[in-house]
């Protein structure tokens, strides 16, 4: 399937009629980023109900991380669904989820062993983490970071910061839960400069936070994204993830890496932690672990995962279907798409660099591997969030048949399945540099 190919004005005839009936019946809670409305996929390509392709650069928000409907999961899921869909792995065994489990167990850093616990999706591997680090710790509390986003499952929400309709009517929340600025250099909270600064944002925590009101020694975990993902895509300094390793090792407190979004090959390592050098106590696994099937992995040292048998499982973790697709999105990984995500990676941000040379909307261009961002301002000295513009952009991107979300306040995140080529790149990169071109031509007109 090539993409972009649009025949109809989007969204067309049939998927205005499929969002009609969608809207009569499903909660008003869910988003609906576009009006498309799917019936096939492959690789980087999703065709909707009319018969218009889109170049995919969401992948379901970093899930489809093998592209759409790649033939060795298909296959993976199909052997398995002749087999047996499901059995409950809680009371039973089944060989798929010991594979996967050793397989995760190995590509977590560290030298001290580890142990696995499958669930259904990132929030539930949040909870998972939440309930581990206090009964291995039995500390209450929580260290969390503003702008975070963890899930939307009550314990995962009282450790998300992102935007506030995610958390508005519905406390009170998990009480013991403190957030702390991130690591963000383009908008310093303490509008400081790095590397001048130390890193004032984790020394600082030692003289403000943990001397003031919330005792270290209550403190089981801290939770940290590498690269923040709702948050806006956001690359802390190279010495941030050391630090915060340091200050948990100075007061006994565990370090969590949620690792949901931004794991699984997509910065051009397996892990992003990888990156920074660090070994967390606990790993949390989601989205693109499964290409797309339900699953998440909490990860944890095997002396940090000690609880009681029986004081946690789930149903449907770690569904048989499912473990089969994470199995063979591993071996594709392994395989070469990590390299790619690197490979590929580099040549989307060298393209992304080269349209904030000539878009002045464009603030900064931010991330790593195949986890890329760029965030729009309205004027790059005062660096006034754009949020108009970045919505405009996305909305005239999708209207060529160019796939994007965006996060944080008024940033675009590029996130395509890892299998993207180079030319795959550079046909987004075209059609974005005509939506960019559009709405300016549009801000113009009202100047």
């Amino acid at each position: 399937m090539k993409a972009p190919r649009i025949r109809t004005a989007v969204p067309g005839p049939k998927a205005r009629a499929a969002i009609r009936r969608d809207e009569a019946v499903a909660s008003p809670s869910y988003i609906k980023e576009h009006p498309l409305v799917a019936v096939r996929g492959e690789g980087c390509a999703v065709e909707d109900v009319d018969g218009n392709r889109f170049l995919d650069f969401a992948a379901g928000i970093a899930t489809v991380s093998t592209g759409h409907s790649h033939p060795t999961v298909v296959r993976a899921v199909e052997r398995q669904a002749r087999r047996f869909l499901h059995v409950c792995t809680t009371d039973f065994y089944d060989p798929a989820w010991t594979r996967l489990s050793e397989r995760l167990a190995r590509l977590a850093p560290g030298r001290e062993g580890k142990r696995v616990h499958l669930g259904n999706s990132g929030a539930e591997g949040v909870e998972t983490a939440i309930k581990l680090v206090r009964a291995h710790t039995k500390r209450p509390r929580l260290l969390a970071f503003e702008g975070a986003f963890h899930g939307r499952t009550l314990g995962a929400l009282s450790l998300t910061a992102s935007k506030p309709v995610q958390r508005a009517g519905f406390g009170p929340l998990l009480p013991g839960v403190t957030h702390v600025p991130f690591g963000n250099c383009y908008r310093c909270p303490l509008n400081l400069t790095y590397p001048s600064c130390g890193v004032a944002c984790v020394e600082g925590l030692r003289d403000t936070i943990l001397k003031t009101h919330t005792p270290p020694e209550e403190v089981a975990a801290v939770f940290l994204e590498p690269i923040q993902g709702e948050g806006g895509y956001v690359v802390p300094p190279p010495d941030y993830a050391k630090r915060l390793r340091r200050l948990c090792d100075d007061h006994g407190m565990l370090l969590v890496a949620d690792e949901v979004q931004s794991g699984m090959g997509r910065t051009g390592k397996m892990l992003a932690v990888e990156h920074f050098g660090v070994v967390p106590d606990v790993i949390v696994l989601g989205k693109g672990i499964a290409s797309g099937l339900p699953l998440s992995a909490t990860v944890a040292r095997a002396t940090v995962m000690d609880w009681a048998r029986g004081s946690h499982g789930s149903t449907f973790g770690g569904n048989p279907v499912s473990c089969a697709a994470a199995n063979a999105t591993l071996d594709l990984l392994e395989g070469g798409l990590v390299e790619n995500a690197a490979r590929v990676g580099a040549h989307l941000r060298k393209g992304l660099e080269g349209l904030a040379e000539r878009h002045p909307l464009i603030g900064q261009v931010r991330g790593l591997g195949l986890m890329q961002a760029i965030e729009l301002v309205r004027d790059r000295e005062t660096k006034v969030p754009a949020k108009e513009e970045a919505d405009a952009v996305v909305r005239e991107a999708f209207a060529r048949g160019l796939v994007l979300l965006t996060c944080g306040r008024s940033t675009i995140r590029f996130c395509p399945p890892l299998v993207v080529t180079r030319a795959e790149c550079d046909r987004a990169l075209e059609v974005l540099d005509g939506a960019f071109a559009a709405v300016g031509r549009r801000r113009k007109g009202r100047t």
